[in-house]
């Protein structure tokens, strides 16, 4: 198939899709239509994911620790998918691990990094005076930024608070600045799930081995790179060697896959540590046991394949779609002002992230979506929503003033989103600002 004749397969199949069946489960009309642009948020299962889920469900629903076909064909599915998410992110099937998701995974890494630096540091006791004197009783150092999800911010939080960690958020750029003797993990997300903002990763991570390598000399422990992808796989090419990071999250929810996650780990219990929070059957070699969630788990791998397959062509369409979507924004309210709180300088962004002010009093982000009629979409994170008119801490922190900060809309386009789409909720947002006004 010429790649014109793929792209265009590709698109009309989720149109088709999408106009069949409203987000309300019933058959759409023109009065009833509602348009979705909250993909950062979550996705819908692709139809070959359902398809593949519900197969799974069908013909391998036999424990995948037992000796029998039923169990044999289970675990070979889920042997399949770990070499697919493997292979998407540049990786090898031993280094995925399934988790519930990315919540989870991100706590593992974060207590596995703090539970490795305390065994090293007693492991240490024996050894020269001066390096007991840089590391040993001392509380470990874990570095993040002020824009993190809310996985790595709360459980580095409340290490703290427990006096078990100390930390130090601060900008990207000032990573490297902030590493202390004692700094055993770097956790800095590989793009931002409001503003759309790609992170240096790779950069860094060159900059960290380039420490290491003299912490290793001075008997000083190794820091450890850990990146949130949840944002990025679907919309970029996530590739682990060229991020050289020892850690990277996986959420399925995130690329039409269910709602189940999975962590790379660069040689887990060897190249790099990986200590489980649950304890229980043994499965996954012990880091995350409890009986696999085969069907769900062979959904994720089928969504991997399709990121590996078509990655290139979805990034191509939505890059197209959000363009026109702000072009047509900036026409829409020219006469009011809009400030894309998106375009930061000299950064990267997601190719499917808008995130914008229409300014003027009385225009906050929340009040604005009230009065849409066709548009489905947030503010910023979805776990944020209940936050009231509070602006987003992140746009805040990204230098965005109070007031602009406050009318933010985020609207993130997918897969299936068309130019149709765009102008219908564009008018969409035309009318609501005009009621408000």
């Amino acid at each position: 198939m010429e790649e014109n004749q793929m792209k265009k397969v590709l698109v009309n199949k989720g149109n088709e899709n999408r106009e069949k069946i409203g987000f309300d489960g019933e058959e759409n009309n023109s009065s009833n239509r509602k348009i979705y642009l909250d993909y950062n948020a979550t996705t819908p299962l692709a139809p070959e994911v359902i398809e593949t889920v519900t197969e799974a469900m069908h013909e391998a629903w036999g424990n995948p620790s037992s000796s029998y076909t039923e169990g044999r064909r289970a675990k070979n599915i889920i042997d399949e998918a770990r070499e697919s998410l493997a292979r998407m992110v540049g990786g090898r099937p031993q280094d995925i691990v399934f988790t519930s998701g990315g919540t989870e995974a991100n706590n593992l890494v974060i207590h596995t990094v703090v539970k490795h630096f305390k065994e090293s540091n007693k492991q240490s006791s024996d050894g020269p005076r001066e390096d007991k004197q840089k590391t040993l009783g001392m509380c470990p150092h874990l570095i993040t930024s002020c824009i993190e999800h809310d996985s790595v911010r709360l459980p580095v939080e409340h290490l703290v608070k427990e006096h078990e960690a100390v930390t130090g958020q601060v900008e990207v750029d000032e990573v490297v600045a902030a590493i202390r003797p004692t700094t055993c993990l770097v956790s800095i997300m590989l793009a931002n799930n409001e503003t759309g903002v790609i992170m240096p990763i790779s950069e860094l991570s060159q900059r960290i081995q380039a420490l290491n390598r003299k912490r290793t000399a001075s008997g000083l422990p190794r820091i450890l790179v850990h990146t949130d992808a949840a944002q990025m796989i679907g919309k970029g090419q996530v590739d682990v060697q060229d991020l050289g990071v020892d850690y990277l999250t996986i959420v399925g929810h995130k690329f039409y896959a269910p709602r189940i996650g999975a962590l790379y780990v660069r040689g887990p219990g060897v190249t790099n540590p990986l200590h489980p929070m649950l304890f229980g059957g043994g499965q996954e070699r012990n880091f995350r046991p409890g009986t696999e969630n085969t069907p769900m788990i062979a959904g994720l791998g089928k969504a991997a394949d399709l990121v590996s397959r078509y990655c290139e062509v979805y990034e191509a369409h939505m890059r197209k779609v959000r363009d026109y979507l702000e072009e047509r924004l900036e026409a829409a309210f020219e006469e009011q002002g809009v400030y894309f709180n998106c375009r930061l300088k000299g950064s990267r962004r997601l190719c499917n992230t808008c995130n914008f002010s229409v300014m003027g009093s009385g225009l906050k982000g929340r009040l604005v979506l009230s009065h849409c009629r066709t548009l489905l979409a947030s503010v910023g994170a979805a776990c944020h929503s209940e936050k009231g008119d509070r602006p987003s801490s992140i746009l805040l922190s990204c230098g965005i003033p109070y007031d602009v900060a406050q009318n933010a809309l985020r609207l993130s386009v997918g897969r299936a989103t068309s130019k149709e789409d765009v102008d219908l909720i564009v008018e969409d947002l035309k009318q609501a600002v005009a009621q408000l006004q």
